[in-house]
C-alpha cells in the first residue's frame, strides 16, 4: 500500500496514531470513561489523516530530494531542517488549528502559542533529534513517514495533552 497509495496509506496511518495517542493521553489524564472526550480524539483523527499524513508525505520527498545521499553530513542537515522548519511549523498548524476546532478565538490562539510552544518546541528538541538520526540515515525514504509515525506514538501523546489543557489567559495591553 506504501506504494501503490502512498498519500492514503501515510494519512491514514498517522489518523490511527494521532487516535490511540490521545486515547492514551485521556487514560492517563482521567480517572473514568465517562470524562473522554471523543469529539477531541477525533480532531486529533482528523488531524493525522488530512493534515500531517499527507505534510509527511512531501516533506520526506522533499528533504531527501534536496539531500539526497543518507551519509552523516546529508542526515545532520536534514535533521536540522526538520528541527527548524517543519517541526515548528507543524506545531504552530496542530496548537492552532485544534484550537480553532474548540472555538477558540484568534487572540486565545495566540495566547495559547505564547504559552505552549516555546516548552513544546524545546520538548521536541530532547525527543526528535535521535528519531530523525534514525529515519534519515537508516530507513529508506518511501518508508520515512512510516517509521516516523511509530516514534510520534509517544510525542503524539504529549501533544494531544498540551492541546486538551486549558484555554490560556488572553493578556490585553492598556495604552495610558
Amino acid at each position: 500500500m506504501v506504494k501503490c497509495r502512498p498519500i492514503l496509506t501515510k494519512s491514514v496511518t498517522s489518523s490511527l496514531i494521532y487516535i490511540a495517542a490521545d486515547l492514551s493521553s485521556q487514560t492517563i489524564a482521567n480517572k473514568s470513561l465517562d470524562s473522554y472526550d471523543f469529539l477531541r480524539t477525533l480532531r486529533m483523527a482528523g488531524y493525522g489523516l488530512l493534515v500531517l499524513g499527507p505534510s509527511l508525505h512531501f516533506w520526506f520527498n522533499f528533504v531527501s530530494k534536496l539531500y539526497p545521499k543518507r551519509d552523516l553530513l546529508s542526515t545532520l542537515k536534514k535533521m536540522a531542517m526538520g528541527q527548524g522548519i517543519y517541526g515548528p511549523t507543524m506545531t504552530v498548524i496542530f496548537f492552532s488549528l485544534n484550537a480553532r476546532l474548540q472555538g477558540e478565538t484568534g487572540s486565545e490562539i495566540v495566547s495559547r502559542l505564547k504559552r505552549d510552544l516555546i516548552p513544546t518546541l524545546l520538548n521536541g528538541v530532547m525527543y526528535w533529534p535521535m528519531c530523525d538520526f534514525i529515519t534519515f540515515r537508516f530507513i529508506p525514504v518511501h518508508l520515512q513517514p512510516l517509521v516516523s509515525n511509530s516514534f510520534s506514538y509517544l510525542w503524539t501523546v504529549y501533544m494531544t495533552y498540551m492541546a486538551g489543557r486549558e484555554k490560556a489567559t488572553v493578556t490585553t495591553v492598556t495604552a495610558d
